[in-house]
C-alpha cells in the first residue's frame, strides 16, 4: 500500500495526522504492509522573510480573537497528547515560510522513506515542540542532523535553488487534484482521507482497502 500524507510543516492538524496515522500503522500491522511520502503543501507560500506573529496571521486570514485560538490551541494540544505528540504550551508564536523545509523533505526522500519520515518528523518537533524558526538554515540544519542525514550536502541545498522546481511541480500537481486543505492521505492514489483524523479511523480505512487489494 502506497501512502502520501500531503501536508506543511506549518500545521499544527499535520503534526497530529502524522502521529495519529504511525500509531494506526502499528495497530494495523498485522494487515497492512504500507509505504509513507511525504508531499508538499504550503499554507502560506508568500510568506516573507521573519514570518509573521501568529494570532495576527490568524485573524487576518480567517478572524477570530486570541481568546478563540487559544482554545483551538488547547483542543490541538489535547489531540496532539493523545497520540504521543507533545505541543510547546506557548503555542508557535510565529509563522513562517516553509518552502526550504520543503526542498529538504524532497531531498531526504531521495534517500529513503525511513529518513524522510525521521526528518518529517524532526521539523514539526523544532517548530510545534519548541517554537524555532523553521526558515532558518540553522534550524532546518539542526533537524538535518537529528535525522541522521547529511548536514553538508543539505546545507549545499539551501544555498542554491536545487530542488525548487520539484517541490512547486508536486504543489501543482495535488493543488490540481483538487487538494486545498492539510493533511490530506491519499492511499493507492486512489483514496484520500482528510484531516487529522484518530488513530481508529485511519485503522478502520486501512484494513478496508487492504482487504480490497
Amino acid at each position: 500500500m502506497k501512502i502520501d500524507f500531503v501536508s506543511d510543516v506549518a500545521c499544527p492538524w499535520c503534526a497530529v495526522g502524522l502521529a495519529s496515522l504511525q500509531q494506526a500503522l502499528k495497530n494495523s500491522a498485522d494487515a497492512v504492509q504500507a509505504t509513507l511520502h511525504f508531499q508538499p503543501f504550503e499554507l502560506n507560500p508568500d510568506m516573507p522573510p521573519g514570518g509573521e506573529d501568529v494570532n495576527e496571521h490568524l485573524a487576518r486570514k480567517y478572524g477570530g480573537t486570541p481568546e478563540q485560538f487559544e482554545q483551538n490551541r488547547a483542543a490541538i494540544r489535547a489531540r496532539g497528547a493523545a497520540v504521543g505528540f507533545e505541543f510547546n504550551p506557548a503555542g508557535r508564536g510565529r509563522i513562517y515560510n516553509t518552502f526550504n523545509a520543503h526542498r529538504l523533505l524532497h531531498w531526504a526522500g531521495q534517500q529513503g522513506d525511513d529518513q524522510q519520515l525521521a526528518l518529517k518528523r524532526a521539523l514539526l518537533e523544532a517548530y510545534h515542540g519548541r517554537s524555532e524558526a523553521v526558515e532558518q538554515d540553522d534550524v532546518l540544519l539542526a533537524a538535518v542532523k537529528k535525522a541522521g542525514l547529511d548536514e553538508a550536502r543539505a546545507q549545499e541545498i539551501l544555498a542554491s535553488d536545487e530542488f525548487a522546481a520539484e517541490v512547486r511541480a508536486a504543489e501543482r500537481h495535488y493543488q490540481q487534484a483538487g487538494i486545498s486543505s492539510v493533511p490530506a492521505v491519499i492511499i493507492n492514489d486512489r483514496h484520500l482521507i482528510s484531516g487529522g483524523q484518530p488513530p481508529e479511523v485511519f485503522e478502520q480505512a486501512l484494513r478496508q482497502l487492504a482487504q480490497s487489494v
